[in-house]
């Protein structure tokens, strides 16, 4: 089985409690565990689309990566903007965790399903984007198309932080690079409390959608699906 969660959010210094944003958000960290523990096992992976630790750096991220290694299941970890502990593939790999795989260019194959991703970032139509958000936007593709040629199996099933669609609902460049892959389903998180209003999960362009948001999945990890459940 293949489940996914976005937003873990998780908290190495204790001094980021995540319920300032809400009282849905009250002890978050011990309801996704519980979750988790009901219903993994460790023949299933776990696609965890970013904002996973509130860490700045990677030894202080550790903490937090080892509690996901403690879980049951094979994790596949794409970076979110939170992220800023996420180093070279390298180095995280150093760690020596032994069920986190951390996808950035490259991708991970389970059974006759390749996963790929990346983090992507904010749409174009944004009124703030900026001529830097313009080189992070073209690095995320090129990113992003890396892992794509990188997979190997049958099936795609595609990770990316941020929504890949524009503020308007309209595809983008990633949705659009997405259905050139023939990916089969996409799950991404971001979106939280008022920004729940900007989640969309009809099919783009013969592509599935999924959020999986912590807060918006009430903190349960969710089944991936296409055209019913992925098994």
């Amino acid at each position: 089985m293949i489940y996914a969660i976005g937003d873990l959010h998780f908290d190495p210094y204790g001094d980021k409690p995540m319920d300032v944003f809400g009282p849905t958000w009250a002890n978050h960290k011990a309801r996704i565990i519980e979750d988790w523990k009901a219903k993994v096992t460790d023949d299933d992976v776990v696609l965890v689309a970013g904002d996973i630790s509130w860490a700045l750096k990677l030894d202080e991220a550790l903490a937090d990566l080892k509690t996901l290694d403690t879980l049951p299941g094979t994790k596949a970890l794409i970076r979110g903007n939170h992220d800023y502990w996420w180093s070279s593939l390298a180095k995280m790999n150093d760690l020596k965790c032994r069920s986190l795989v951390f996808i950035q260019n490259n991708a991970y194959t389970f059974g006759d399903v390749s996963i790929v991703g990346t983090r992507g970032w904010i749409s174009r139509d944004m009124s703030e984007f900026t001529a830097d958000d313009e080189k992070i936007y073209k690095r995320e593709l090129i990113r992003l198309e890396n892992s794509l040629k990188a997979a190997r199996a049958e099936r795609i099933i595609a990770m990316i932080h941020y929504p890949p669609y524009n503020m308007d609902f309209s595809n983008n460049d990633f949705s659009e690079l997405l259905a050139a892959y023939h990916v089969d389903t996409v799950v991404y998180g971001h979106l939280h409390a008022e920004g729940h209003r900007q989640i969309s999960e009809v099919p783009r362009l013969g592509v599935n959608y999924q959020c999986v948001s912590a807060d918006y999945v009430d903190f349960k990890l969710q089944e991936v699906t296409w055209n019913g459940k992925l098994k």
